[in-house]
């Protein structure tokens, strides 16, 4: 028997969530319905997806690499869907979008392909650079819209924005780390590790500044601009990590198992958005492309 839509709607939500409980919340379903489709999945793919215990589930390495095909699979769905909408017209044009380098990999490949899809005819074009001068392109009119880390937006006089995800800082950990056995981890015991800092989209100067402001000097074992290389690093037990849970996967490109972990205090959130300059007469094909952009957060529109 083939796997379904709705099962993979189920796991998606698991994924997420952590729990079974989680998800039929978020759902509004029942537990067994959900428990029940998991079950399911798993048999016909023929692996464990989840790995059960007390506090509620882990993603298993194959859940994982599952998980992306699932994810895509909706998204396609969805996107199926808002193609053949009656009220959906054919657009042209051109448009011409900016990237932060932290969002080219964890926001702007997925939506940049269904935008694609869903309006071949419009010339879409897209540049990375740094947030601050991703402003300026965007003042200067040479930009249409950018999706990037607008936490800390510079320009708000001349710049809209919208919230399109919301992450939280977590600490990242390397399998049987001391940390993990600890009920609570404050920061005094981050402060004593030695960290991988990412420093790109400013994630550095937040770790820091965290740690600053509560007296703490951090001790960087290793600088980097790649993702995978901190994954390595810190499944490794080179040093620990505090990331936003946006960009978090369990495993390294080795397979090796990397743990997350709240941090007692007030750790940073993470706003992830869409931002255009104010004033500005946005065409048909930047409106739809926002449009696009926040129906296609954690797949709402289908779930719903």
């Amino acid at each position: 028997m083939s796997f379904t839509i709705r099962q993979l709607q189920y796991f998606v939500a698991v994924a997420e969530k952590g729990s079974v409980i989680g998800a039929a919340q978020m759902l509004s379903i029942s537990q067994s319905a959900i428990t029940e489709a998991i079950k399911n999945l798993e048999g016909d793919l023929g692996v464990t997806l989840f790995d059960r215990h007390a506090r509620g589930l882990d993603i298993t390495y194959n859940g994982h690499q599952f998980l992306r095909h699932a994810t895509k699979i909706l998204a396609d769905v969805s996107g199926a869907r808002r193609a053949f909408a009656p009220s959906r017209e054919t657009l042209s044009g051109r448009l011409n979008v900016g990237v932060t380098s932290l969002m080219a990999g964890y926001v702007m490949s997925d939506l940049l392909a269904r935008y694609r899809r869903l309006n071949p005819g419009v010339e879409a074009t897209a540049i990375e650079d740094t947030g601050e001068y991703l402003e300026h392109l965007l003042v200067g009119g040479e930009l249409d819209v950018a999706v990037m880390v607008i936490s800390n937006l510079r320009d708000r006089m001349a710049l809209q924005s919208e919230i399109l995800n919301v992450s939280a800082f977590r600490l990242w950990l390397p399998l049987e780390h001391k940390l993990t056995r600890q009920e609570s981890i404050s920061l005094d015991d981050v402060a004593r590790e030695p960290l991988i800092m990412l420093n790109i989209d400013e994630m550095e100067d937040e770790a820091v500044n965290l740690l600053s402001a509560f007296g703490k000097r951090p001790r960087i074992a290793f600088r980097t601009r790649s993702v995978e290389a901190v994954r390595s690093l810190v499944a490794t037990g080179a040093g620990v990590a505090l990331l936003p849970d946006l960009i978090y996967r369990p495993w390294s490109l080795d397979g090796d198992r990397i743990e997350s972990r709240d941090v007692s205090g007030a750790l940073p959130i993470l706003q992830v958005g869409i931002v255009w300059r104010k004033g500005l007469s946005l065409s048909a094909a930047t409106r739809d492309f926002i449009s696009i952009a926040q129906a296609s957060q954690s797949l709402k529109d289908f779930r719903h």
